[in-house]
C-alpha cells in the first residue's frame, strides 16, 4: 500500500574538533590583520570546525565517523535501532574512498545490515537528493523508516602548509568558505501527531551550457603528491550573481506549487554559502514573516551537511500549522533544490 505522506520523525548532526575561528586561520597561515577583516567584513562566516589538524595535516576524523555520529543521535532521537532501518541514503561531495561506499561503512558500524543502502554523489543538492530518494522509497510502501545522511569533509582539500598570499581568488575563497560536519535524519511512514511532513522536494539540474561554479578534483591536497595543481576552484564572481536569482526561483516554484505564499512560510532555511551571501539572499527572498535558520556564520559551509543542522535547530521550534521552506543552490553544475515541510 502506497504512503502518502512521509514524515521527519528527528534530526542529528555532528561536528569535528573545536572551532576554528578566522583569528586562528590567520595565525597558522601567517596572514596579517587587514586579511582576517577583509574575510570578517566579505565572507562574514567567523569560524569552522576542520577534520585535519592544521599542526600536523593528518586527519583527526573521516566522514564516516562524523555521519556514524550524526546518524546514530538521529536513531536516538527517533527512537529506533538498528533493526528499525529499512533503508540508508547518503549525499555527499566528498567520500572517503571510491570504495567501499562511504554509506556501507557507516551502516556496518551502525549494525544495519540487508537492507538497500544508496550514495548519491553531488554538492550541495546531495542533501536534498538523498531526501528525496528516502521519501520516494518510502512513498511505495515497501519501507517504513529510512536514514538519510549528508556530509562533507570538505578539509580534505586543505594543504596546510600553503602560502595563502601566493593564491588567487578562486582558490583562497576556500580556505575560509567551508568546513566539515555531517546530519542524518531519520523519516517514517508511519503517521506521527506532530512530526513535520515533507510536502516537496525539488532537484532540478539547470547548468546546461554553462560553465560550472566549482570543480573540485577527486581527491584533495593531502592526497597528492602534485603541490602545483589546484584541488578545488570557485568562481565566486558567478556564484554571487546565479545564486540570489536561482533561490528566489526556487521558492517562487516550490510555493506555487503548493499554493502557498511568501507570508505562509514560518520558518526559512537559505542556501548557506557564507555570512554575506546568505545576507543577500535572505534580502532578495522577501520572506519577512519567516524565522530565518542560520548557521554558516559558526560552522562556515559544511555543504550536504548544513540542512540538518538548519532542520535540527527548526524541529524543536514548530508547532501545528507551521510550514518551513529549504532552498540549496549547487554550483558546481548548477542545481536547484528545495524542499516544504508543514505540521500538521
Amino acid at each position: 500500500m502506497e504512503a502518502s505522506e512521509i514524515h521527519i520523525l528527528s534530526v542529528g548532526t555532528a561536528l569535528p574538533g573545536d572551532p576554528l575561528d578566522n583569528a586562528d586561520l590567520a595565525r597558522h597561515f601567517g596572514m596579517d590583520p587587514v586579511w582576517e577583516q577583509w574575510v570578517d567584513a566579505f565572507v562574514g562566516t567567523r569560524a569552522r570546525h576542520l577534520s585535519v589538524d592544521l599542526g600536523t595535516g593528518k586527519l583527526r576524523s573521516t566522514l564516516a565517523d562524523l555521519a556514524t555520529r550524526a546518524a546514530a543521535r538521529a536513531m536516538e532521537g527517533a527512537g529506533v535501532g538498528a533493526g528499525d532501518i529499512d533503508l540508508v541514503v547518503l549525499g555527499t561531495a566528498t567520500p572517503d574512498q571510491l570504495m567501499p561506499a562511504t554509506v556501507n561503512v557507516v551502516a556496518d558500524r551502525l549494525g544495519i545490515d540487508g537492507v538497500p543502502t544508496y550514495q548519491l554523489q553531488s554538492g550541495c543538492a546531495g542533501a536534498f537528493q538523498a531526501l528525496d530518494v528516502g521519501r520516494q522509497m518510502l512513498r511505495t510502501g515497501g519501507h517504513r523508516t529510512a536514514l538519510v545522511i549528508g556530509g562533507e569533509l570538505c578539509s580534505r582539500h586543505y594543504d596546510p602548509g600553503v602560502d595563502l598570499a601566493r593564491l588567487d581568488s578562486a582558490e583562497l575563497v576556500n580556505f575560509v568558505l567551508f568546513g566539515d560536519g555531517a546530519g542524518a535524519a531519520v523519516l517514517t511512514a508511519e503517521q506521527v501527531t506532530g512530526a513535520p511532513v515533507i510536502h516537496r522536494v525539488l532537484n532540478r539540474l539547470t547548468g546546461l551550457n554553462r560553465e560550472p561554479g566549482q570543480i573540485v578534483e577527486w581527491t584533495g591536497a593531502l592526497d597528492r603528491a602534485d603541490a602545483d595543481r589546484s584541488h578545488i576552484k570557485e568562481d565566486y564572481k558567478a556564484i554571487e550573481e546565479s545564486v540570489p536569482v536561482m533561490s528566489r526561483e526556487i521558492a517562487e516554484e516550490i510555493l506555487g506549487d503548493l499554493g502557498w505564499t511568501a507570508a505562509d512560510v514560518d520558518y526559512l532555511l537559505p542556501p548557506q554559502l557564507s555570512g554575506r551571501m546568505t545576507r543577500r539572499i535572505v534580502d532578495g527572498l522577501d520572506m519577512p514573516l519567516a524565522d530565518e535558520i542560520t548557521r554558516v556564520d559558526t560552522i562556515a559551509n559544511t555543504g550536504n551537511a548544513m540542512p540538518f543542522f538548519q532542520l535540527e535547530d527548526t524541529l524543536p521550534q514548530l508547532a501545528q500549522g507551521d510550514r518551513v521552506l529549504g532552498i540549496s543552490v549547487e554550483s558546481s553544475k548548477w542545481i536547484k533544490a528545495g524542499f516544504a515541510l508543514e505540521v500538521q
